[in-house]
């Protein structure tokens, strides 16, 4: 992509967003997932796996407010959220500075840490998805005595449902632990986890959601953390990964096609992020970034969590020049960028 090229698209980016915001009919955004949605639902619960503290969230809205977010900043559901006309942000459900009249045009049910694999989940004891599912239920009834049966089914039905998830299966249990390769080929456990994914989607649309985006994974190989793996041969992605993520992605798509089909009314996409961040990352120059191999945060090839706290001195001052904010989390930069891709390749279907 040269750099007329990237200037025309994000001028196209910058209309499709000012359409948004004027024809949008999207009441509410609802967000399910893991760390790369979760807006701080981890702070309330009893896990290691927590970033609310210096210095995530040290350009959050201005403010240098750790808000539990994996980031610098925002995460990409608080951009898609904001590029639809709705609010800037989106709240944690379990954060008690919040309550059903802030939730009413967008909550966050997500959990960093989890996946569709409910043994992903307890790897570092955060909610699993059957568990975010159940919270939405009594977000469900919450709404209905908020604001009244019919304006809640209203929302509830033309609301933007977005999901990501996926990653953490993968590289934080099916590579970790010899139990789950013992279990399944990789073939195998993508399709167990196409089936709950699907599984998921059906219980959502059955609670009465019709307008859903599933997110695929990115190019997991490429992830810092990942390509530390690889120092000794040059730091280059690690190409298995990343094809795992393609045939999962691919699995996604087939699934959503058959949805689509199957389940009458419902507005179904599978916004991946695959193919803009691996462009970010082999042409990060084409994006205004300066580096794609390591992370912002400490050393930038291992830290995450509390190994990327205050007292990492290496930490860059400008993580704006820098695709990720920690070894496995992009920066708010990154964040924008591939939440501006979604709004335009997959989400706009839903403004009008």
């Amino acid at each position: 992509m040269d750099y007329p090229c990237f200037l025309l698209w994000m001028l196209s980016v910058s209309l499709v967003l000012q359409n948004a915001r004027t024809i949008a009919k999207v009441p509410a955004v609802i967000v399910f997932g893991d760390s790369s949605v979760d807006s701080g639902n981890n702070n309330q619960i009893a896990t290691l796996l927590k970033s609310n503290f210096p210095p995530y969230g040290r350009d959050f809205q201005g403010n240098n407010k750790p808000t539990g977010r994996f980031s610098n900043g925002k995460v990409p559901t608080d951009f898609i959220s904001e590029a639809f006309g709705i609010k800037p942000t989106v709240p944690a459900y379990l954060d008690p500075a919040y309550n059903i009249t802030h939730f009413a045009d967008g909550v966050c049910f997500a959990s960093a840490g989890t996946g569709y694999d409910n043994g992903t989940s307890n790897v570092l004891s955060v909610i699993p998805l059957w568990k975010e599912l159940e919270y939405f239920k009594d977000y469900q009834k919450k709404l209905r005595d908020y604001l009244g049966n019919d304006r809640a089914q209203e929302i509830l039905s033309e609301a933007m449902y977005l999901i990501s998830l996926g990653t953490n299966d993968f590289l934080e249990n099916y590579y970790i632990f010899p139990g789950t390769q013992r279990r399944y080929t990789i073939e195998e456990y993508q399709n167990f986890l196409a089936g709950v994914a699907e599984n998921f989607l059906i219980q959502l649309y059955d609670l009465g959601a019709r307008k859903i985006s599933i997110g695929g994974l990115p190019p997991m190989g490429c992830l810092p953390l990942e390509r530390s793996k690889n120092f000794f041969y040059g730091g280059e992605c690690v190409e298995e990964y990343n094809e795992v993520a393609k045939s999962f992605n691919g699995k996604l798509s087939v699934m959503v096609e058959k949805l689509n089909e199957n389940l009458t009314g419902v507005q179904l996409v599978l916004s991946s992020p695959y193919d803009v961040m691996l462009d970010i990352i082999r042409n990060p120059n084409t994006y205004g970034f300066v580096n794609a191999a390591v992370a912002c945060c400490a050393t930038g090839m291992f830290e995450m969590g509390y190994m990327c706290n205050r007292f990492t001195t290496l930490t860059c001052t400008d993580a704006s020049k820098y695709v990720f904010w920690d070894s496995f989390h992009p920066t708010e930069k990154t964040n924008k960028i591939m939440a501006d891709h979604v709004v335009k390749n997959s989400l706009a279907q839903f403004m009008v």
